[in-house]
């Protein structure tokens, strides 16, 4: 499908995300989490896009920063938390487009590395590596080859290992 376009969330979007998270996954606790998540200060609306279709919004991805702590200090990264595209959308690399393009933002604002939980044969295709394998780890039970990590630049995840930190919103909906 080449009929859309993605874009940084603008305010007027925030119902039609919610919506387009409804659709997805048929309740509304991913939409409520991106509504907790845009509230925080921290919140960058240029790492929280969307795919429009016509004047719809079809998808939306977002990057909230959290942190990995270690014994040596602690690591600013991000999560890829929250890839919605509606059910009548799907199948046709909108999902895929949304991480290529949100990825290509994260590298833009200087970020470097991302954390995933996510399915282990559709992240690997992005670059993404087992997190756990580098010493990273969650608070919360996950399986080992669903927690990944990529890095933006060469050698961001060289000697960087701990746990990760998510804001306790994600956190919930996580565990």
């Amino acid at each position: 499908m080449d009929s859309y376009f993605i874009r940084p969330e603008i305010p007027a979007d925030r119902q039609h995300i919610f919506d387009v998270h409804i659709q997805a996954f048929g309740e509304d606790e991913e939409g409520r989490l991106v509504d907790t998540l845009r509230a925080e200060r921290n919140f960058n609306m240029a790492l929280s896009l969307v795919a429009v279709h016509g004047d719809r919004i079809i998808g939306h991805i977002l990057f909230p920063p959290i942190t990995i702590e270690s014994r040596n200090g602690t690591v600013p990264a991000l999560a890829l938390a929250v890839l919605a595209v509606d059910p009548m959308f799907q199948c046709l690399g909108i999902g895929s487009a949304l991480i290529e393009e949100g990825l290509e933002a994260c590298r833009r604002f200087g970020h470097r590395i991302i954390i995933v939980v996510g399915h282990p044969k559709y992240y690997p295709q992005f670059g993404f590596v087992s997190a756990r394998r580098r010493g990273i780890d969650v608070t919360f039970s996950c399986p080992d080859d669903a927690l990944m990590a990529l890095p933006l630049v060469p050698g961001a995840l060289d000697g960087v290992n701990g746990m990760v930190r998510y804001h306790p919103a994600l956190s919930l909906v996580m565990e």
